[in-house]
């Protein structure tokens, strides 16, 4: 559990999580060392000079003070600790999660992530805060005070030694009946927060369908497999605590046969048996909090493994001697790229000289998507190359290859803030009349005219309070005042009314302009422009060239030509 805390922490916090561990443990033995002054008080007590005990017991006290104030800086150090590492961490994830690949974030990664960085992250980094202290105190004081009754009586001390063994392995036989049935709790927990964020994300398809009073199926499922799961849990880890609870007693139970035994023949003075019923009790109480703690620390080292997990994702590798691209053409040579045992792209060479335009088309699930993602290096192949400006990108360092390239997705998602705010994304240091230019050019200025407030008008979370013609306006916006001399598109006009529609193709022919452009669009009247056009199907080029020589070929084109633009055109 310490070992993957401390993996997870990184070599930043691991030193002060050690620090903060060993005062802990420095604490819990003072306070099982405290009580070997037990002894010789009760025997000075019970003796016949009770004033002699007064030396003994200020010394007792003495000893208790320290274990006070150990505690309360443990305690104290534990608290400051596991904020600052629950900061650090917040800061950590959130920078490893901007440089893995796009790939990696797949439709189950939502919910894996939200669950993670909730409550899963302060569950984690809580171990400092709330669970070492007892967790070391339960280990460390019962071998402190195991300890002290060796020395003062050596059968007494060996008894409760033999103890030790039996709850080790009832506490680990029982944390192995409860951890299946916590890692099954786990995945449910995640497909729940998942189905909740794709339950709110379908509202409007269930209010236009006349299903809002019904129940969603998706996500009654996923809260009834939760409560199923922990039931299971719970009934999973009943058998282990109470099996530690019966053993620790029992074991307590012995350690008082014993000592009343030894009374009883006078090998153990009345002191000493008093003050060995005190010790046995100190280890019991330590040793029970543990069917407890067992619980939380197998939900904390769930998450710390989670969050290890993602942690230990490789990121895109970056390359040593970054090599700055001469031009901004365009080349994928033999590409093949595999995503979850299926070939996604296989053998794709293309080539698209700097300052041309090309049209990726083909029906849905053909990797046209995808091939815009190669460009902008979101994946890497798995063989064969994509150059820009006869350079590999995975030559490029991730900044300057982004600055380069200029994307405009068919989904936009804007930042909750001002429309200005969210231009100038695309080149924070741009001056005002930079940013009014480019939302001229992108036709964002009338949006902005009509809207209250102007360019301070806020967009709400997603860009939910403008239209998706709005939102496409403020992407070309964004992409235009970016000034980047390569440029994607990704059906950035397929659900768009004829307004908005035109007011983006007039965008997007200023956004383009003299730039080297890659475009995948289904409304194939849309690139009748390109200089090349590129017809993708099933992760392979079947066909391509000129839109009239095309046409005049007849094949797979022709055929989505008169399936698509003839009936658009009627």
């Amino acid at each position: 559990m310490i070992r993957l805390l401390l993996r997870v922490l990184g070599p930043g916090y691991a030193p002060a999580m050690r620090r903060t561990v060993a005062l802990m443990g420095a604490a819990a033995a003072a306070e099982g060392l405290s009580y070997a002054l037990l002894v010789p008080t009760l025997r000075a007590l019970l003796g016949g000079a009770p004033g002699d005990a007064w030396p003994w017991l200020i010394g007792f006290g003495a000893a208790v003070a320290g274990y006070g104030v150990l505690r309360y800086a443990a305690d104290l150090r534990g608290m400051r600790v596991g904020t600052t590492m629950l900061r650090g961490m917040y800061r950590g994830l959130g920078a490893h999660l901007v440089r893995l690949p796009i790939g990696w974030y797949g439709k189950d990664r939502v919910g894996e992530l939200s669950v993670l960085a909730g409550r899963g992250l302060l569950q984690a980094m809580g171990v400092a805060a709330h669970l070492l202290a007892p967790l070391v105190s339960a280990v460390v004081t019962p071998l402190t005070i195991v300890a002290v009754m060796l020395v003062f009586d050596w059968r007494m001390g060996l008894a409760a030694l033999a103890a030790a063994p039996v709850v080790a392995v009832v506490q680990a036989w029982a944390g192995r009946a409860a951890a299946a049935a916590d890692a099954g709790r786990h995945e449910h927990d995640t497909e729940a927060a998942a189905r909740v964020i794709e339950f709110l994300q379908a509202q409007p398809v269930l209010r236009a369908g006349g299903r809002t009073h019904e129940r969603f199926a998706l996500l009654d499922d996923a809260l009834h497999g939760v409560f199923r799961a922990a039931r299971r849990s719970l009934l999973g880890a009943l058998p282990g605590v109470v099996g530690l609870t019966l053993t620790v007693q029992a074991a307590f139970t012995a350690l008082l046969g014993l000592g009343a035994y030894l009374a009883v023949g006078g090998d153990l003075g009345a002191a000493e048996t008093l003050a060995f019923l005190v010790l046995a009790a100190r280890c019991a109480d330590p040793l029970l909090s543990l069917g407890e703690l067992a619980g939380r620390l197998r939900g904390a080292r769930r998450r710390l493994a989670d969050l290890d997990e993602v942690l230990r994702t490789e990121p895109l590798p970056e390359p040593a001697e970054p090599v700055a691209p001469a031009g901004h053409g365009l080349e994928l040579e033999s590409v093949t790229l595999r995503r979850a045992g299926r070939t996604v792209l296989d053998g794709v060479s293309l080539s698209v000289p700097e300052g041309r335009r090309i049209a990726v088309v083909g029906p849905s699930g053909a990797g046209k998507s995808t091939l815009l993602g190669l460009i902008a290096r979101f994946h890497d192949v798995d063989a064969g190359a994509v150059r820009v400006g006869g350079v590999d990108v995975r030559a490029i360092g991730a900044e300057e290859l982004m600055a380069r390239i200029a994307i405009v997705f068919q989904d936009v998602y804007l930042f909750d803030g001002t429309i200005e705010e969210n231009v100038r994304l695309g080149r924070p240091g741009a001056s005002d009349a930079e940013v009014r230019a480019a939302a001229a050019a992108a036709r964002l200025d009338e949006v902005v005219e009509r809207l209250p407030g102007g360019w301070a008008a806020r967009v709400g979370e997603g860009g939910a309070l403008l239209s998706g013609g709005e939102r496409q306006r403020v992407a070309i916006a964004r992409a235009l005042l970016k000034d980047a001399r390569i440029v994607l598109l990704d059906e950035v006009s397929s659900a768009l009314d004829p307004a908005n529609e035109a007011a983006v193709h007039e965008g997007i022919e200023r956004l383009v302009a003299g730039r080297t452009v890659v475009t995948v669009a289904h409304r194939l009247r849309t690139v009748r422009n390109a200089d090349h056009i590129v017809f993708l199907d099933g992760g392979r080029i079947v066909e391509e060239g000129g839109h009239e020589e095309l046409l005049r070929r007849g094949g797979r084109y022709a055929e989505f030509w008169s399936l698509s633009a003839v009936p658009a055109a009627r």
